[in-house]
């Protein structure tokens, strides 16, 4: 990142993209289990990646920055998301993110008798794989990584974890969409716009 621009971040871009985190993944964790039939407190990786998206960008736009600022936490987000879904996975049926009943064979019973998708499982291969990707094009410093990676980070997230929620109980909000799809068709569009931006720029 150039100096000149780190300088305009200032401290304050880390309170931005830390409270954007934090509040997004309890508001949208919690509007979730809210709907359901004992409600309850939550937190949502999905709305904290949306959250901080949210509250970073206002940042950046009250500040006139018009890069991306987000590369560097690429790397190590998709290796949280991929590392902490399998956390996920070994919680089990407490942890609020198994999936729906199935009979194909790779069902995993999460200790309540009922063969389930292991969507965590699903959600962490397919970070896994973007990660591997994304490492390979950064040590052969593809153009990508250094000015679009973050976006495509976003899209690809936002369309893997669309797919994987049709796969889970939660409560649907807009006919067969629960919140989570939600949150991921508006990163999709927020992705592809600020994408285009970029390659106009580069």
């Amino acid at each position: 990142m150039a100096a000149p621009i780190a300088a305009r971040i200032g401290p304050a871009y880390a309170f931005a993209l830390a409270f954007g985190a934090i509040a997004g993944a309890w508001a949208a964790g919690s509007f979730n289990t809210g709907l359901m039939a004992v409600p309850h407190p939550s937190h949502s990786i999905a709305g904290a990646l949306a959250g901080a998206i949210l509250a970073v960008e206002l940042y950046k736009w009250r500040r006139g920055i018009r890069i991306s600022t987000g590369g560097i936490w690429v790397g190590p987000i998709a290796l949280g998301i991929a590392v902490g879904r399998i956390g996920c996975f070994f919680a089990g049926v407490a942890d609020e993110t198994y999936g729906t009943p199935t009979t194909r064979p790779w069902g995993v019973d999460l200790g309540d008798g009922i063969a389930r998708h292991p969507v965590q499982l699903y959600e962490s291969a397919a970070m896994f794989g973007f990660l591997a990707i994304y490492l390979v094009a950064l040590g052969r410093r593809a153009r990508w990584t250094r000015t679009r990676a973050f976006y495509l980070f976003v899209m690809v997230y936002a369309l893997q974890r669309f797919a994987w929620e049709f796969l889970k109980p939660y409560p649907r909000i807009a006919g067969p969409l629960d919140l989570f799809q939600l949150l991921c068709i508006a990163m999709i569009f927020y992705a592809l716009a600020f994408d285009a931006r970029a390659r106009r720029h580069a």
